[in-house]
């Protein structure tokens, strides 16, 4: 997407927007069922030439987003100018994993009856007398390889459950875990529908509102390009921008595409801006909703186990209230956390695709990250360990893509797409930081002290 034809495609104008169509631009290719370590063996391709960015800020004025020219750098990055209210998080924790309506009830059931279960067994064990305790105690020992044979018998049905339940995974080829039948998570979907339409039923912008405008035409050049894909072409894409300050998007499991204003902000150009939408598409897609419930549903099973034991060994109840903590901590960031990290790495993986598919340049993603990173750190925003996120850290994702991003621009090359001219993106980001940190070295302490740290003003003057 270069020239004229990006800004016609940008302006609202459908007739130019049927020309970019019409022009070969839209790659119907089939994406192979290629491994992660696939695509990072073949990531040593040579990177092109091309750099674009908003004149200014999405607002409802603006009909147009323009692209700089080639011999000047930005003056802002639009990420730079506002207040991250908490960090990028491209799907809600209600989305992330969402659960059966039963599992409302099942769940907190399940592990009252193992808390029961356990505390009747402790209390069983003290009344007894110390004669049958050791009673007790020898027949396990004469019997001990009964109780291995059974506890082995259980350990057998559980790997039986999960090996029967596995399906491959769209697009990727993976194997993942499904234990909730599809139909379940398409009422769940209306419902999660219903309770956020409730929540932003008055910050909803309207059709005629261009940042919507900017948003439905991004999803729709998105999903036409990746029509061939089944999964794509299957749902209905709805567009809802919500006028919310929050820097975050997120796509239910019914192709209800919400996007936050924050966002808009936030985004340098229309490239990041379709690299987000199209890795909030590859959620939707990949159906990491059900694959998420069904992960967390099948350790919950399993830690019913632990729970009761844990309950039946510890002397006290406030001793159990403990282990039962430990026990769901050690779950949440040994499995849960990982988990929902591995998705979101598998999104950007299969976004990425789709955006080159899209004939977006696709080395604008990585820059994405590399100024949220920029922005929450000049804001003051502590930096949490990754592993105690559900998403990977924006270092860590950048890097990622870094990977990622020449087996894109081969998938953009067999799309036939126009040649990426200009600087690279990435470069130009590099660029600006070593004049931001030469700038801030020349600045005295008297300056510094007639603003507020915490909002500080990055000037970009240009080059």
């Amino acid at each position: 997407l270069s020239g004229n034809t990006i800004n016609s495609f940008l302006t609202a104008n459908p007739d130019s927007y049927r020309n970019l169509i019409g022009k070969g631009l839209r790659c119907l290719l089939n994406v192979p069922h290629t491994s992660g370590e696939e695509v990072y063996r073949n990531a040593n391709h040579s990177l092109g030439r091309f750099f674009s960015q908003f004149s200014q800020p999405l607002g409802e004025k603006i009909p147009s987003l323009l692209i700089s020219s080639v011999g000047h750098l930005p003056c802002h990055f639009p990420a730079w100018n506002i207040q991250i209210n908490r960090s990028f998080h491209t799907s809600p924790s209600l989305q992330a994993a969402p659960v059966p309506l039963f599992w409302i009830i099942v769940k907190p059931a399940q592990k009252l009856f193992a808390i029961i279960l356990g505390r009747s067994i402790r209390n069983w064990w003290k009344a007894l007398p110390p004669n049958k305790r050791e009673l007790f105690k020898e027949s396990a020992r004469k019997n001990k390889w009964k109780i291995l044979l059974g506890v082995s018998s259980l350990g057998v049905v559980f790997v039986m459950f999960y090996f029967t339940h596995l399906e491959e995974t769209p697009i990727t080829g993976r194997a993942r875990l499904l234990v909730f039948g599809k139909e379940h998570f398409r009422e769940l979907a209306q419902m999660e529908y219903d309770m956020w339409m409730e929540q932003f039923k008055s910050q909803m912008l309207p059709e005629t509102d261009a940042r919507y405008q900017v948003v439905e035409r991004v999803v729709g050049h998105l999903s036409e390009s990746n029509k061939d894909i089944p999964q794509v072409s299957a749902l209905k894409w709805v567009i809802h921008v919500v006028d919310e300050p929050g820097v975050n998007a997120f796509v239910l499991p019914n192709g209800q595409v919400f996007v936050f204003t924050g966002l808009l902000d936030a985004v340098s150009d229309i490239h990041q801006l379709s690299f987000i939408l199209g890795h909030e598409i590859a959620h939707a897609v990949l159906e990491h909703a059900v694959k998420k419930a069904s992960l967390v549903h099948f350790l919950d099973f399993l830690s019913l186990i632990f729970l009761t034991m844990i309950w039946a060994i510890c002397p006290r109840d406030s001793l159990a209230v403990v282990g039962q903590w430990i026990q769901s901590k050690l779950q949440e960031f040994m499995f849960d956390r990982p988990y929902s990290r591995t998705l979101e790495a598998e999104a950007d993986k299969v976004g990425l695709q789709f955006a080159a598919k899209a004939c977006v340049d696709v080395r604008a993603s990585s820059v994405f990250w590399q100024q949220m990173e920029l922005a929450e750190t000049i804001q003051g925003q502590p930096k949490l360990p990754e592993w105690l996120s559900t998403h990977p850290s924006h270092e860590n994702r950048a890097e990622h893509l870094d990977r990622l991003i020449p087996e894109a621009l081969k998938i953009r090359e067999s799309c036939n797409c126009p040649s990426l001219s200009g600087p690279d993106p990435r470069l130009i980001f590099r660029l600006n930081m070593q004049h931001l940190l030469e700038s801030s070295k020349g600045r005295g302490p008297p300056n510094s002290t007639k603003q507020d740290p915490s909002k500080p003003k990055l000037d970009f003057p240009h080059t």
